[in-house]
């Protein structure tokens, strides 16, 4: 499937997001360069010209673009936001004010806007999830409840149960059946990700614009009997750097631990799928027959649609019989382009 000039074309006056990474706006009367998401106004057909990567469009003399910043990755964390992130996981009990923000010279609101667009809550509430999801894992290792409380920053134990009660729906000392799911955003040359952590590795990793990432979230957390919080997992950093390494064309196998929880059907599709050779492409009957299943090819298709768990689990190297990009909840043009940078790195 050919990229072509009027499909990107199209794609920029849609602001399509599944494009973001995989080509550069450039419009010649202007010598800018911009982000195929850019909310400028779209200029005429005839005044703009595509590229690949940002290299290219400097090269051809373009400037970026100071309303979508093509230079920086997408939806990615500001460096300040980031430290702030930094300190919380060093010490959860932090507590960071407005008047504590104003002093790093940073506006208090667009802390509130960030958040509210990139979480769905304000930073108060996130401090407040990250606080008890640590709360939660000392009790869950043996830490008392009153030792617990006042090591992550309430001010009493009555606060704390209140808090705790209203995450969980129970208080800490009837918490024993409940679990967690940790959450992080993760930046990547394609967009930003959601990545999900348990005890056990890996549980979902997502691109943030996925249509079905909010039942994906519910089923997930029904599945595990969980609540799914921002918080820190031991495998976030080693899936991070592995995931790094993948996409500098470095990293042909991932080693971080999965947890995948669905039907022994499902878990045997997805199995298979990570048996598929970096760099190399399967069919769904092809896929169907591997796993002994000749006649399941739809069930296959739709056991890979379920995939929580992209790119470690590589839905992306199945296509069409005829050779055709289908069915990609990522988007197709994010499947066009990891087939080809693995095909450009597979020597």
């Amino acid at each position: 499937m050919e990229l072509t000039d009027d499909i990107m074309y199209q794609a920029a006056v849609n602001k399509d997001t599944s494009f973001e990474g995989v080509f550069f706006t450039a419009v010649k009367t202007t010598g800018i360069f911009c982000r195929p998401t850019c909310t400028a106004r779209k200029p005429k057909r005839e005044n703009v010209e595509f590229f690949t990567s940002s290299k290219e469009a400097i090269l051809k003399g373009y400037r970026p673009c100071k309303v979508c910043f093509p230079l920086e990755k997408y939806n990615e964390t500001p460096d300040f936001i980031k430290e702030i992130l930094r300190e919380l996981s060093e010490n959860p009990s932090l507590k960071f004010k407005d008047s504590d923000l104003i002093r790093r010279g940073i506006e208090p609101s667009k802390m509130r806007r960030w958040f509210l667009k990139n979480h769905n809550i304000t930073f108060q509430a996130y401090q407040r999830m990250f606080r008890i999801n640590s709360a939660f894992k000392k009790i869950k290792e043996g830490e008392s409840i009153t030792a617990t409380a006042f090591d992550t920053g309430y001010e009493s134990l009555s606060g704390f149960n209140d808090s705790f009660k209203s995450v969980f729906g129970v208080s800490p000392k009837n918490s024993k059946a409940q679990n967690i799911i940790d959450l992080k955003r993760i930046e990547t040359p394609l967009g930003t990700m959601y990545v999900c952590g348990v005890k056990e590795g890996i549980c979902l990793l997502e691109f943030t614009d996925r249509k079905m990432l909010e039942t994906e979230f519910k089923s997930l957390a029904k599945t595990l009997n969980a609540v799914i919080m921002q918080g820190d997992n031991v495998h976030f950093e080693i899936l991070e750097e592995q995931l790094k390494e993948y996409f500098e064309g470095r990293r042909k196998v991932f080693t971080v631990p999965i947890f995948s929880p669905g039907s022994d059907f499902q878990n045997e599709v997805w199995t298979a799928l990570q048996k598929i050779p970096y760099g190399d492409v399967r069919s769904y009957k092809q896929q169907s027959i591997n796993i002994n299943k000749p006649e399941a090819i739809r069930a296959v298709a739709n056991a890979n649609g379920a995939n929580r768990i992209s790119i470690l689990i590589p839905c992306h190297r199945v296509i069409g019989l005829n050779g055709e990009l289908t069915g990609y909840g990522e988007g197709l043009w994010r499947k066009k382009w990891l087939l080809e940078m693995e095909k450009k790195n597979n020597v």
